[in-house]
């Protein structure tokens, strides 16, 4: 049985996995995880992309049929992924499964450092400050257009 905080890690990857699979970042997390699994043996390791491509594939088709189907194929697959990663730590030796749990919490780290936007959309993978000075305009994503105008002049009775 693994240490809580090694069940955690898992089911970080099988959740990093799933929501990567929609995103820009796939490809290159899809091959970072399949090495992992792979443990430098080629043969596993194309196993697993193919398992990776498997699960990206079933999770577009739940996506087109449907939220309530989306949901569920999300949950089984962080649920399998999670159980995968759970039985690869607990096959490896003490000093394997310390190695292996800090290379995956790498590659869940990383992940979650990666941002990912739609056409139009912004994506911030960090802190992000935005701001306007001097009756100026600022914005993140503008989608249309801006108008800036002079002040209205003060009313003479003001001064």
């Amino acid at each position: 049985m693994l240490p809580e905080a090694m069940t955690a890690l898992a089911a970080a990857g099988g959740t990093a996995v799933v929501q990567a699979a929609s995103t820009d970042a796939w490809a290159g997390f899809r091959q970072q995880v399949a090495h992992w699994f792979g443990r430098g043996d080629e043969q596993r390791t194309s196993t697993e992309l193919e398992r990776l491509d498997r699960t990206a594939g079933e999770l577009e088709a739940a996506a087109a049929s449907g939220p309530a189907d989306s949901e569920r194929a999300c949950l089984r697959a962080e649920a399998g992924w999670q159980a995968r990663i759970e039985a690869l730590l607990e096959d490896l030796a003490t000093t394997e499964r310390a190695e292996a749990a800090e290379e995956l919490q790498g590659l869940v780290t990383q992940y979650q450092g990666t941002v990912s936007a739609g056409q139009g959309g912004l994506a911030v993978g960090g802190d992000m400050n935005i701001s306007a000075e001097d009756h100026s305009v600022a914005a993140g994503v503008i989608n249309g257009g801006a108008h800036i105008s002079p002040p209205p002049a003060p009313d003479p009775a003001q001064g």
